[in-house]
């Protein structure tokens, strides 16, 4: 497409320059050209720059990873007086969502951070911004094509699956014939199969463990008690239950308390307040879980703002922003829960 190649010439101008200065540098006989690039790295940071407007599109926040989605979003953006936010209705139908991007692009934003509702279905829209000029900052769920975007920042369902593999695998691996349960998400998305994958590859590490039930919820309270009631009374014994989601997970806690059961660690997903406060309370059997930050949504803020402003990211030698950035599932228990409480979403 040569507009669009046209386009993210204009987009990627800079590093273009860069790199031909940098080649200069390494050729001249001239002493002074021998300092290293990175030591006048033009990177963003917190002193008032250019003016920058950042349209922002995201789902409807009906669930609590969501709401903290936008409300990081709306957080970072206050913290910089050169920021100006123009935020849409969140909406989970993907016609009304390509609208809201379209109007934010009439309105010649300088820049778009989208989380897509459908990353497939929304592609088309995010080619559109990049052809007009305005890069796009996609934010966890992925575009069809790296074309759509100019940066990619999000979660690692994978690795979150490994986090919890890990933690469960190193807390048992002394036990003979150690047994774990999974409550998985929606089943049919991709991320929770990526999150099951990546929990299957940590335990085979562990030749004592093995995996003898899992069951598919929905990212929900309701369903998260009604599935692992289900689970409690198909498996009368086990040692460690991984939960997918710290909100379904709240309906967990409530079956496993109505059952009695105390008889097994439980590891979470996601970093939701109400389980951070259980974890550092210790009176249930929830004792830790994996992060799938919703700060991720500041971060990309942060990237916009560079972007709009013509910057690299402070402690890189580059000049410009990275292509993509895969955030890391750390594991939260109460030896750092502290550390994580003020990022707890409700």
């Amino acid at each position: 497409m040569p507009e669009l190649t046209s386009r993210r010439g204009l987009l990627f101008g800079t590093a273009a320059v860069s790199a031909g200065a940098l080649l200069v540098g390494c050729t001249s006989n001239d002493t002074k050209d021998d300092e290293p690039a990175g030591n006048s790295q033009p990177a963003a940071d917190d002193k008032p720059g250019k003016q920058v407007t950042i349209g922002f599109a995201g789902p409807q926040a009906d669930h609590g990873w969501l709401n903290a989605i936008n409300d990081n979003a709306k957080s970072r953006a206050k913290k910089y007086s050169d920021v100006t936010l123009e935020i849409t209705e969140g909406s989970n139908d993907t016609a009304a969502q390509i609208g809201q991007i379209e109007t934010l692009i009439n309105k010649k934003v300088d820049v778009l951070v989208v989380l897509p509702a459908d990353g497939k279905a929304l592609t088309q829209v995010g080619l559109q911004a990049m052809r007009a000029g305005i890069p796009v900052v996609n934010l966890d769920r992925i575009f069809n094509s790296p074309q759509a975007y100019r940066c990619w920042i999000g979660g690692d369902n994978y690795g979150m699956g490994l986090s919890a593999g890990h933690y469960i695998g190193e807390k048992l691996k002394d036990k003979q014939d150690a047994r774990v349960i999974e409550l998985a998400g929606i089943d049919n998305l991709e991320l929770t199969q990526q999150r099951t994958q990546g929990f299957d590859a940590a335990l085979k590490n562990y030749p004592n463990i093995k995996k003898v039930a899992r069951q598919a919820a929905e990212f929900t309270v309701e369903s998260g008690q009604a599935k692992m009631a289900q689970l409690l009374q198909a498996q009368s014994k086990f040692d460690a239950l991984w939960n997918h989601d710290d909100d379904q997970g709240v309906g967990a806690l409530r079956a496993i308390e109505q059952a009695g059961r105390d008889d097994f660690l439980m590891v979470g997903g996601a970093g939701a307040l109400s389980a951070f406060q259980a974890i550092e309370a210790g009176n249930s059997v929830l004792k830790a879980t994996v992060l799938y930050p919703p700060t991720m949504a500041a971060s990309a803020i942060d990237l916009a703002r560079a972007l709009g402003q013509g910057k690299g990211v402070s402690g890189l030698a580059e000049y410009e922003i990275p292509a993509s950035l895969t955030l890391y599932s750390a594991v939260v228990d109460k030896d750092n829960v502290s550390q994580y409480m003020s990022t707890g979403f409700k």
